[in-house]
C-alpha cells in the first residue's frame, strides 16, 4: 500500500473569534491543495471530518457544504468518528483510491468549539460515550480519570509521571507557531494548578479548540515524497466498565499491528509519533498498547526523557492536543500533517533528526475507535 501526502494545511489553533469552521476549512484545504501542485478541480472527492459543530451550530451537510466553498463538484462526505473522525477520514479517503474509485482526494478535518458554552461543548461531546455513562453524569474528565487511577493502583504509575507528559508537550509547543499554548511549563506549575478531576489537574486535559487541517492524498507515485503505508481501524465496547481492563485501550495494540504489518516496518523501526494524549494518561497507555515500553512502564518511559525531542523516540512533537490543542474533528489529520512535516524535514525547531519513518494514533471516545497510520519517506 502506497499512498502519497501531496499536500498539507493547517490554521493556527485556538480561540478563533473572528473565523467560522468554514474560514479555518478553507484556509487549511487551499494551502493543502496549493502544496500538492494540484488545483481544486483536480480533486475528484472531498471527506471532512468533525464531530460537534452539527450539534452546536445546527448546520449538517458538511460534505457538500465546504466542497461546494472550494469549488470542488466531485464527491464529498462528513465523517463522525467522535475524536478519531480525523483518522477516520484519512483512512475511508485511502480505501477510496485503493479501490480505484478516485486518485486525488482532500482530506479536511476541522471544528469551531469556542462559540458554543463549555455545557454545550461537554454535552456534544459526551455523544461518544454510552447512555449508562451519560445517565451516570460522567464526562471524558472522569471517564480518563478512571483509567488513571486503575492504572496507578496496578502500577504504580504517579501524579509525576503524568505532569511529565504535559510538561513535554508543552516543551514541543512552543516551538510550534500554530500551536495553541506555544509555551513552557514547569513541573511544578502542573502538578499545583486546579483539580479538575482526581487525579487530574488544569494541566493534565487537553483544552477546547477551533482549527482545521488538511491533506491531500493520491495514487501518483514517484520516487519522492512521503507516503502513508499502513492504515487500521480498530474498535471496542463504548461503554468503558464493559471493558475487560481498565489499564489498556485494546483497540490501540490491535490497530498498530494491523498497520505495521501493512507497512512492513516494526515498533521499532518508528523515529517519530503522534499520539492521543487527550489526557495524559491517554498518552501514556500508548506508550504501552502500541508497544514502545512494557505495559505499566510508561510513566517511567516518558520520565527518562525518550519521547522528548532529542529522545530516541520523540512523541507529540507539535505539541499533541494537550498544548498544540484539540479541535477534535481536525485532531487526526493534524497529526499527518505533523509527521508528513518531520519527514519532508521541514519541521523546523521541532525536526527529529534520521525522521524517516512516522505513526499516528487517534483514539475516539476512551478507546471504542482507534486508527492508526504508518507513514514513511
Amino acid at each position: 500500500m502506497r499512498i502519497k501526502v501531496a499536500g498539507i494545511g493547517l490554521t493556527k489553533f485556538g480561540e478563533l473569534w473572528d473565523k467560522t469552521l468554514f474560514d479555518l476549512a478553507e484556509e487549511a484545504s487551499l494551502e493543502a491543495i496549493q502544496d500538492s501542485s494540484l488545483k481544486p478541480p483536480d480533486i475528484q472527492a472531498v471527506f471532512v471530518a468533525n464531530m460537534i459543530f452539527s450539534k452546536v451550530s445546527n448546520q449538517d451537510h458538511l460534505g457538500a457544504t465546504i466542497a461546494s466553498q472550494l469549488n470542488i463538484q466531485g464527491a464529498a462526505f462528513r465523517i463522525e468518528g467522535a475524536c478519531a473522525s480525523g483518522g477516520l477520514a484519512i483512512h475511508l479517503a485511502i480505501q477510496s483510491i485503493l479501490a480505484g474509485t478516485y486518485q486525488n482526494v482532500l482530506v479536511v478535518g476541522a471544528e469551531k468549539m469556542t462559540d458554543a458554552s463549555i455545557s454545550e461543548v461537554t454535552s456534544a461531546l459526551m455523544g461518544a460515550g454510552s447512555e449508562a455513562e451519560r445517565q451516570a453524569g460522567l464526562t471524558f474528565p472522569g471517564l480518563y480519570a478512571l483509567m488513571a487511577q486503575a492504572h496507578m493502583q496496578q502500577f504504580g504509575t504517579t501524579r509525576e509521571h503524568m505532569a511529565q507528559v504535559a510538561v513535554k508537550n508543552h516543551y514541543h509547543a512552543s516551538l510550534n507557531k500554530k500551536a495553541q499554548y506555544p509555551y513552557e511549563v514547569t513541573l511544578e506549575k502542573a502538578l499545583n494548578s486546579p483539580c479538575i478531576c482526581s487525579p487530574f489537574t488544569l494541566f493534565d486535559a487537553s483544552p477546547i479548540t477551533d482549527g482545521a487541517a488538511a491533506v491531500v492524498l493520491t495514487s501518483a507515485s514517484t520516487n519522492k515524497g512521503v507516503y502513508i503505508t499502513g492504515s487500521a481501524v480498530a474498535t471496542d465496547t463504548v461503554d468503558l466498565s464493559s471493558r475487560k481492563s481498565l489499564t489498556e485501550i485494546e483497540a490501540t495494540r490491535i490497530a498498530s499491528q494491523k498497520a505495521l504489518t501493512q507497512a512492513g516496518v516494526k515498533i521499532s523501526d518508528i523515529k517519530v509519533a503522534e499520539v492521543h494524549d487527550c489526557f495524559t494518561i491517554a498518552e501514556i497507555l500508548a506508550m504501552e498498547d502500541l508497544g514502545f515500553c512494557e505495559k505499566g512502564e510508561g510513566g517511567k518511559y516518558i520520565e527518562k526523557g525518550i519521547t522528548k525531542l532529542g529522545g530516541k523516540i520523540p512523541v507529540n512533537t507539535s505539541g499533541g492536543l494537550k498544548a498544540c490543542g484539540h479541535p477534535v474533528g481536525a485532531t487526526g489529520v493534524k497529526q499527518i500533517v505533523e509527521i508528513a512535516q518531520q519527514l519532508r524535514k521541514k519541521a523546523g525547531l521541532r525536526q527529529v533528526e534520521g525522521a524517516n519513518i512516522g505513526l499516528t494514533q487517534n483514539v475516539g471516545g476512551t478507546g471504542a475507535t482507534v486508527v492508526v497510520h504508518v507513514l514513511q519517506s
